[in-house]
């Protein structure tokens, strides 16, 4: 790992803070919040690549774990990995592992916009929302109490909103890679 690596894994880090400074939603039938930190697993992964994202986001979950209030809503330390969003939150970095593995797959030099788009988009659904919520679903069912199938179907408000978030990344990672291709310099 060299310093472009360590550079990167912090501003990747220090982008989902800043994401969490825009406020949570909470919908009334479940306990996890909509945050655009959730965005970040799709926007590290496709930009700086597997590695790296989940660098990245270990980094992040050992500053929440520290106690520092950088989740959305000013939220940190242990006692919310014992909470309902736990299991998204420990999932973040294998989401954005899996996010940015689809992504170095598909996106490679002479491919066209288009597939590169498709590519993007793909590795955010698959690695940001089918992952984080093979993860998050049943750490939420565990903790509240919940039937799986519950859960899951409470699961399902949030996946517009998901769909918009990854076609967000996508956009975004398809700008970075355009101008500056970080995505082939893997670590």
């Amino acid at each position: 790992m060299n310093t472009r690596d360590l550079v990167l894994i912090a501003l990747f880090a220090a982008i989902v803070v800043v994401l969490g400074l825009i406020p949570p939603i909470t919908l009334g039938f479940i306990p996890v919040p909509i945050t655009a930190q959730s965005m970040g697993v799709m926007l590290a992964g496709c930009i700086i690549g597997a590695r790296r994202a989940a660098l990245s986001f270990l980094l992040f979950v050992l500053l929440v774990a520290i106690g520092l209030p950088i989740l959305s809503g000013g939220r940190g330390g242990l006692a919310i990995f014992a909470g309902p969003s736990g299991g998204f939150i420990l999932g973040w970095a294998v989401a954005a592992y899996v996010t940015g593995l689809i992504a170095e797959r598909a996106i490679r030099p002479g491919v066209s916009e288009g597939r590169q788009l498709i590519g993007f988009f793909l590795a955010s659904v698959v690695g940001g929302i089918l992952v984080l919520y093979a993860i998050g679903v049943p750490w939420l069912s565990f903790v509240t109490g919940t039937p799986l199938i519950a859960a899951a179907g409470g699961s399902l408000a949030f996946i517009p909103g998901d769909l918009v978030k990854a076609a967000i990344a996508t956009l975004a990672a398809r700008a970075v890679y355009a101008g500056y291709p970080l995505l082939p310099a893997r670590a």
